[in-house]
């Protein structure tokens, strides 16, 4: 028997602290939160989004990354509203079984896809380690 998925709460807290964890991230709102590194967007969290009763991570992914993770597991996966269309995806975090490292990276996949070549040397390569 599965457990219960943990309240949407827990989640939203998990995944700020995970985002958060990257270089120069801001995190701002409330029910929907959105993940900025420089003031460029690249993931979201969605809690209920326009009713669909879903808590997800919503972020940008790499180039077919979308399709394949939909095809494998549409339970999880989804293309989500609006930002989908540019090869985001959506992984839900209210089925109970989440795996919060993939979470973190996908999370971490977007940032770099987002953050400033500068910014992804100091991380990758530029005597700092990496993350």
């Amino acid at each position: 028997m599965r457990s219960p998925p943990p309240p949407a709460g827990d989640q939203r807290a998990r995944l700020i602290a995970i985002c958060r964890a990257f270089p120069e991230v801001t995190a701002s709102g409330d029910q929907h939160v959105t993940f900025q590194v420089r003031g460029r967007t690249f993931a979201y969290y969605l809690e209920d989004h326009h009713g669909d009763g879903r808590v997800a991570l919503c972020c940008k992914a790499a180039p077919g990354e979308q399709q394949a993770l939909v095809a494998a597991d549409p339970a999880r996966y989804y293309r989500p509203a609006y930002v989908g269309a540019r090869g985001w995806v959506a992984v839900r975090l209210d089925t109970g079984d989440v795996d919060w490292d993939e979470v973190a990276e996908l999370a971490l996949d977007a940032w770099r896809r987002t953050a400033p070549k500068r910014l992804l040397a100091l991380v990758d390569g530029g005597g700092q380690g990496s993350l």
